[in-house]
C-alpha cells in the first residue's frame, strides 16, 4: 500500500493552514464590512431624526404664527421627545450593536434603559394626545372645541405625556422591579454573553411589568388613536356629502354680490382642506369642479393620509409590544437579533413623526422652507383672507368638524358677509393646526 512522503503530508498542512487564514482573512474582511455598512445605516438614522426633530422645533420659535396655534404645541413637544430619544438612547445602542458590548457600567445602564423607556413612551403618548386633539376639532362645535382645548388642558395633557412615563421607566427599573422572579434567567444571559454586570447591559422583564407597562405604552394609546381617527375619517366624509347635497341642490348663491360658496380639490397635503370660499359678481358656473370626481378624491386622499398615520405607528411599534408581551410567556426564546430589529424599528417611527405630522402641514412646510432658504421673502407667511369691494378669496379646511362651506350654506337669509368674517375669526385659531387631518 502507498503511502504519502512527508512532502506530501508538509505540503498539506500548509495547504490546510493556508486555506484556513484566507478563510479566517475572509471572515474577518465580511465582519469589518458589516460593521462599517450597519454604522453608516445606524448613523442616517440618528442624523435624520436630529434633522427632522430640531427642524420642528425651530420653526415653532421663530414663526410667531405657529406659537399662537396653541395645539402646536403638541407636534413641538413630540419633536423634543423624538429629538431626546435620537440624542440620549439611539447613539449609545448604536454603539452597544456595532461593538458587541456594554462599556459604561450596570448603573448607566439601568439609566439609559431608563431613558429608553421613558422616552419612547412619551413619544407615542404625543401620538395619541395629537390624535385627541384633532378629534375635539373636528369632531366637535367650536365652542366644544374651545372648552374642552384650553390652555390649561393642553399643558396638562403635555405634563401626562411626559409624568405617566417615569411611572413605567425610572420608578420600576431603578428598583428593579422588572427583574423580580427572574433573577436567575437574569445572570444566565449575562452569562451566555460571556460579560459581567459591567461589561453587558441585559434588560429582561418578568410578565406583570411585559403587561403593564406594554399596555400603558402602546395598547390603550393604539385604541384611542383607532377610535379617534375613526370618528374622523367618517365625519370628514359626512360634511363631504353634505356639502354634494347642497351644491346639488342649488342651495350656494349664484348670482348678485354675495359670496358663491363652491368645493374645489385642494393641492395642500392636508386631506380635508378641500373647501375653497370664492367671492365673485357674477355666475359662479364655470367655477364648479365636477363634485363627484371631487369627492372621491377627497375621501381617497383621506383614507390614504389615516392609512399612511396608523400604517407607519403599528409597523414601527406593533412587532416590539407583541413580542415584548409574548417573551416572558415562553421563556424568554426570542433571539436577541430579532429584539434589536423590533426595538430599531421603533426608533425609526422617532424619524418618521416630523414628516407626518409636521412636514404635512402647510404651516410647518411655509415656517421650514423661510428657515432653509435664510428667510427668503418668497416663503414668508401671508395672510389667509383678503377682503376687498369686489373679491374675497380665502380658502380653509374643515374645522372644528364642519367646514366653513357647509356653515356659511345654512345662515339664514343667505347673509354670508358678515357672519361669514365672524365663523373665520371664531375658527382661526384651530384651522391651521390640525396638520394631515
Amino acid at each position: 500500500m502507498a503511502t504519502a512522503s512527508p512532502q506530501h503530508l508538509l505540503d498539506d498542512v500548509i495547504n490546510t493552514g493556508q486555506q484556513q487564514q484566507w478563510q479566517e482573512e475572509q471572515q474577518e474582511f465580511l465582519n469589518l464590512l458589516e460593521t462599517v455598512v450597519l454604522t453608516i445605516f445606524l448613523s442616517i438614522i440618528i442624523i435624520m431624526t436630529v434633522f427632522g426633530n430640531l427642524l420642528v422645533m425651530v420653526a415653532l420659535c421663530k414663526d410667531r404664527h405657529l406659537r399662537k396655534k396653541k395645539t402646536n404645541y403638541f407636534i413641538v413637544s413630540l419633536a423634543f421627545a423624538d429629538l431626546l430619544v435620537a440624542l440620549v438612547v439611539m447613539p449609545f445602542a448604536a454603539i452597544e450593536l456595532t461593538t458587541g458590548q456594554w462599556r459604561y457600567g450596570e448603573i448607566f445602564c439601568l439609566v439609559r434603559t431608563s431613558l429608553d423607556v421613558l422616552l419612547t413612551t412619551a413619544s407615542i403618548l404625543h401620538l395619541c394626545c395629537i390624535a385627541l386633539d384633532r378629534y375635539y376639532a373636528i369632531c366637535c362645535q367650536p365652542l366644544v372645541y374651545r372648552h374642552k382645548m384650553t390652555p390649561l388642558r393642553v399643558a396638562v395633557m403635555l405634563s401626562g405625556c411626559w409624568i405617566i412615563p417615569t411611572f413605567i421607566s425610572f420608578l420600576p427599573i431603578m428598583q428593579s422591579w422588572n427583574a423580580i422572579g427572574i433573577e436567575d434567567i437574569i445572570a444566565n444571559r449575562r452569562a451566555l454573553t460571556g460579560g459581567s454586570n459591567d461589561t453587558s447591559c441585559v434588560f429582561l422583564v418578568n410578565r406583570p411589568y411585559a403587561l403593564i407597562c406594554s399596555t400603558v405604552a402602546f395598547y390603550v394609546p393604539l385604541a384611542l388613536m383607532v377610535l379617534a381617527y375613526q370618528r374622523i375619517y367618517v365625519t370628514a366624509m359626512t360634511h363631504v356629502r353634505q356639502i354634494e347635497t347642497l351644491h346639488r341642490a342649488g342651495s350656494a348663491p349664484v348670482t348678485g354680490t354675495d359670496p358663491v360658496v363652491t368645493v374645489r380639490s385642494s393641492t395642500s397635503s392636508d386631506p380635508l382642506e378641500h373647501y375653497r370660499l370664492r367671492t365673485t359678481t357674477g355666475s359662479s358656473s364655470t367655477e364648479h369642479a365636477p363634485v363627484s370626481n371631487s369627492r372621491m378624491r377627497i375621501e381617497t386622499k383621506a383614507a390614504k393620509t389615516l392609512a399612511v398615520i396608523m400604517g407607519c405607528f403599528c409597523l414601527c411599534w406593533a412587532p416590539f409590544f407583541i413580542t415584548n408581551v409574548v417573551d416572558p410567556f415562553i421563556h424568554y426564546s426570542v433571539p436577541w437579533q430579532l429584539w434589536t430589529a423590533w426595538l430599531w424599528l421603533g426608533y425609526i417611527n422617532s424619524g418618521l413623526n416630523p414628516f407626518l405630522y409636521a412636514f404635512l402641514n402647510r404651516a410647518f412646510r411655509r415656517a421650514f422652507l423661510v428657515i432653509l432658504c435664510c428667510g427668503d421673502e418668497r416663503y414668508t407667511r401671508q395672510g389667509s383672507c383678503s377682503y376687498g369691494h369686489t373679491q374675497r378669496v380665502c380658502s380653509a379646511a374643515s374645522v372644528n368638524g364642519t367646514s366653513i362651506a357647509l356653515r356659511l350654506s345654512f345662515l339664514p337669509n343667505r347673509s354670508y358677509s358678515d357672519n361669514g368674517r365672524t365663523i373665520l375669526a371664531n375658527e382661526q385659531e384651530s384651522q391651521d393646526s390640525l396638520g394631515p387631518l
